[in-house]
């Protein structure tokens, strides 16, 4: 296992990404989520990324060099076109304008569309909550769960975050598939060649699997089962119907280089903190203050531990995926730039 200081892995991921037609600016912003989600233990969103949306970039199911578009159709939306590029440099727009909006009008969303992988969904509203933001993202992914009682995917995994202000901490950060499980945590272990848990997916046949490649040809399991998969649809209306995003089931794999652009969508929103006149930061200060007194912690509240950690000694990366990003710096890049 190799040990790297964050800002020198940040710096090779970003490398080996500019190689294979993304710009340097994207490839940074890129490369600095990836490295955040390794950093957070969301290693499924994490480097094991690097390899795929550098494959993507090359065959141009996802655009390295992709200009984001918003327009503002009403006061307080905002309709941003992705450009089929990365999700991450539409909802950093998105984190600098929105919020203005929000504290004018007290809430505001943006809407995103032709967009790809958003990553940890967490981060996104984690950001926008150090700005004073109560935030809700809604993503919809390429169709890997099926409608409860059904065999057919229709519905992505579709994480739901939540993030809110704490006086004197870190945000609340609440972040969720509305599957068994992230689809994330599947594609790290069938890149191992390790074991699932029963329950967190089916095969092809519709039968439950403990095999992690098995699970990808096959169907998510809903969380809390019908409960779960009503909340799979209610994504895909919000994120995708809503903001002109394909749904999960004309979205290609976010997985592979084949194929056209998934250009899924997210939508983002955001409430001033204080818009109600109520000290909402300072009241969950409180509220926070009496689940540690019982014993229990907030949710995500151990990622503040693990970035203080990394930052003071490195991040472990396994050697496997250090020798595919060493392997996309040294692959051809006589395009890289066009």
């Amino acid at each position: 296992m190799a040990q790297y200081p964050i800002a020198e892995l940040t710096d090779l991921v970003a490398r080996a990404l500019t190689r294979h037609r993304i710009a340097p600016d994207i490839a940074m912003q890129v490369a600095e989520a990836l490295v955040l989600a390794e950093i957070d233990g969301k290693s499924g969103h994490g480097l094991v990324r690097v390899e795929g949306y550098a494959m993507q970039a090359r065959a141009g199911k996802v655009d390295g060099f992709a200009q984001v578009s918003v327009a503002q159709p009403k006061p307080a939306l905002l309709a941003v076109d992705a450009g089929g590029g990365f999700a991450y440099v539409a909802l950093g727009a998105v984190l600098k304008q929105l919020p203005p909006i929000a504290e004018k009008h007290g809430i505001a969303a943006a809407g995103i569309y032709r967009s790809h992988h958003c990553g940890v969904a967490g981060h996104h509203v984690e950001a926008a909550a150090e700005q004073g933001m109560i935030a809700l993202l809604f993503a919809n992914t390429p169709a890997a769960l099926a409608p409860w009682g059904g065999r057919t995917p229709l519905f992505g995994t579709n994480p739901i975050a939540f993030a809110a202000p704490i006086e004197g901490d870190a945000p609340l950060v609440i972040d969720l598939a509305t599957s068994a499980v992230a689809r994330g945590a599947i594609v790290k272990a069938a890149r191992e060649d390790a074991p699932i848990p029963l329950g967190w997916a089916l095969d092809a046949t519709g039968a439950p699997t403990t095999d992690a490649k098995a699970a990808l040809e096959g169907t998510m399991m809903p969380m809390a089962e019908a409960k779960g998969a009503a909340l799979a649809l209610m994504v895909e209306v919000l994120a995708a119907a809503l903001t002109g995003g394909n749904f999960a089931y004309e979205a290609s794999s976010f997985l592979d280089a084949k194929g056209a652009p998934p250009h899924t969508g997210q939508l983002l929103v955001m409430i001033a903190a204080e818009a109600l006149g109520a000290d909402t930061a300072a009241r969950l200060g409180a509220l926070a203050g009496r689940i540690g007194a019982d014993g229990a912690r907030l949710p995500g509240a151990g990622r503040m531990a693990r970035r203080a950690e990394a930052q003071a000694n490195g991040l472990t990366i396994p050697p496997k995926i250090l020798d595919s990003i060493h392997h996309l710096l040294e692959g051809d890049a006589d395009d890289a730039l066009e």
